[in-house]
């Protein structure tokens, strides 16, 4: 009774299953998928090169599939890239803890 209160007030839909829609994923699987950190993408969205959506505020970001091919994402990726340091893989093997025995 109360989530339905509470979707009639802030105008949000019932969710229908059956309703078309296209895939939109979490922020942790978009900066997986363009092997970027979550920062960067978080970055992208408040630049508005990444589209994303909320349902409300402080709720999780929802970004669709098909905006990661576009090219201004690509731009935005390769210029997140770019301002790699050159060792950057070496940076993160030092980063990473090595316990012996493991």
């Amino acid at each position: 009774m109360r989530v339905r209160e509470l979707r009639e007030r802030l105008g949000i839909a019932a969710f229908d299953p059956t309703a078309p829609g296209e895939e939109m994923i979490s922020v942790d699987e978009t900066a997986r998928r363009l092997k970027i950190c979550v920062g960067s993408v978080l970055r992208l969205i408040d630049g508005g090169v990444l589209p994303a959506t909320q349902l409300m505020h402080s709720a999780p970001w929802k970004v669709p599939v098909a905006a990661l091919d576009s090219e201004a994402v690509q731009i935005g990726i390769r210029g997140i890239i770019d301002r790699r340091p050159r060792n950057f893989a070496v940076l993160q093997d030092e980063k990473t803890l090595k316990l012996p025995g493991f």
